[in-house]
């Protein structure tokens, strides 16, 4: 029963008065009142205060919202064209994405709803399907204290639009500190120079971090093969670098590779989940085209630095970076670039070496390219190649110095050539 059907607030506020005074202790209390601490502790506050005007406790106020039916139609919608994904063999999805259902249908609707909602109507409706958890995890978590200290680079060749005729290649940098990511876009091929090309806006857009996180892909890391009884090597990894690891460092930062594939889940936890649902949006927007994915992956990739808040830190990226920039918690930096150079396009660019013939001339893919008569025979030159499908280039340097500079035609078939550098030419020359 309740206290103000067992005793009048008379009584209440002489028992108080008799707490307060010293002449009953709160057990006393508690017993000759038949209330918890807590409530107490209320009622001994008001009656200090001259406030305590009834016994009545305070109605509650917090009234559970009803879904209007027209949202629920919105809702079973949504949860219908996932289970026609999921049904078809020919997706790559298998769970439903609760969390994006409800922002699909915030979007559609204009009203805030939660996943747990979303979760409880598929399963009052039978769209449930349990995800299954993963045995192993890796435990091992490495913090950083400053935005640019760590960036972690991957890459995810994938069928990325169900109804596109072939895979395209995802090429992501993550900031460690603040988890946002600072590059993201769609390749048709995963090449050294597409990977030079996010090297150059990371660096031209938030400046020179310290370190960047790959694994041991050839376009990132010389991989020394393994002695036989026939041959013999002849040169060290250590001696030789790539392309990327040559533009990397010509920036001023160092690369830390990955021993395993768990050492990286930082940068793979953001692929699962815009693999989720990049795959859902192009399936039901009817993306063929990866121009039209590139639409679809930025309105994700902004979603989840500008909206999402991260598991891990608690907060929004964006919101998270920001704040590290203005309490001067980030080691980014302005590209000094390194002399000789007076350009970043002889930075990211691909580089390769070629001897002076008797007619003062270089052969470089079937043509041959005049160099100043002062150039000497067998004299080796320096070509950086700028592999640009609207503005490629041909820089070539000798002692140091840039002799000459020859645009090239922007034809597509013949700039492919020089995108196919991920089997061939990724050693560089100093």
């Amino acid at each position: 029963m309740q206290l103000h059907k067992r005793q009048t607030i008379e009584q209440v506020r002489l028992v108080l008065d008799w707490y307060n005074q010293g002449l009953m202790s709160r057990e006393e209390a508690l017993a000759k009142l038949g209330l918890k601490r807590r409530r107490f502790y209320v009622l001994l506050k008001a009656y200090r205060a001259g406030t305590m005007q009834s016994l009545t406790p305070p109605k509650k106020t917090n009234t559970h919202r009803k879904i209007a039916a027209t949202i629920e139609t919105v809702i079973r919608a949504e949860l219908k064209a996932e289970q026609q994904l999921i049904n078809n063999p020919d997706m790559p999805v298998r769970f439903y994405n609760y969390a994006a259902i409800r922002d699909n249908v915030v979007e559609k609707t204009g009203t805030t709803i939660s996943a747990q909602t979303v979760r409880n109507r598929a399963k009052a409706w039978d769209f449930y399907l349990p995800k299954t958890e993963s045995k192993t995890k890796h435990v091992r978590v490495v913090l950083t204290t400053a935005t640019g200290l760590l960036l972690q680079h991957d890459a995810s060749h994938h069928l990325w639009s169900p109804l596109a005729d072939k895979k395209w290649c995802l090429i992501t940098t993550l900031d460690d500190y603040s988890r946002m990511l600072v590059y993201a876009n769609f390749w048709e091929e995963e090449t050294t120079w597409a990977h030079l090309m996010a090297l150059k806006q990371v660096v031209t857009t938030y400046g020179v971090g310290s370190n960047y996180y790959t694994d041991n892909h050839a376009i990132f890391r010389f991989i020394e093969r393994q002695d036989s009884r026939f041959s013999t090597k002849k040169i060290k990894a250590s001696d030789v670098k790539t392309q990327w690891e040559r533009a990397v460092k010509e920036c001023g930062m160092d690369i830390i590779y990955a021993m395993s594939p768990e050492a990286k889940g930082k940068i793979e936890r953001p692929y699962r989940w815009m693999q989720d649902r990049v795959v859902r949006a192009c399936a039901k927007q009817g993306v063929s085209t990866i121009d039209e994915g590139r639409k679809i992956l930025q309105a994700e990739v902004s979603r989840y630095n500008t909206k999402q808040v991260h598991s891990t830190t608690g907060e929004i990226p964006l919101l998270r970076f920001q704040r590290a920039e203005r309490e001067g918690d980030t080691v980014f930096r302005k590209l000094a670039i390194p002399k000789p150079f007076t350009s970043d396009k002889d930075v990211f660019c691909l580089k390769e070496e070629r001897k002076v013939n008797g007619y003062n001339q270089i052969a470089w893919r079937n043509h041959y390219f005049k160099v100043p008569n002062y150039i000497p025979e067998g004299a080796t030159v320096q070509l950086h190649i700028i592999a640009d499908n609207s503005h490629p280039e041909l820089r070539i340097w000798h002692k140091d110095i840039l002799v000459t500079s020859v645009s090239l035609a922007p034809h597509r078939d013949s700039i492919q050539a020089l995108h196919n550098t991920r089997k061939a030419n990724t050693k560089s020359t100093k």
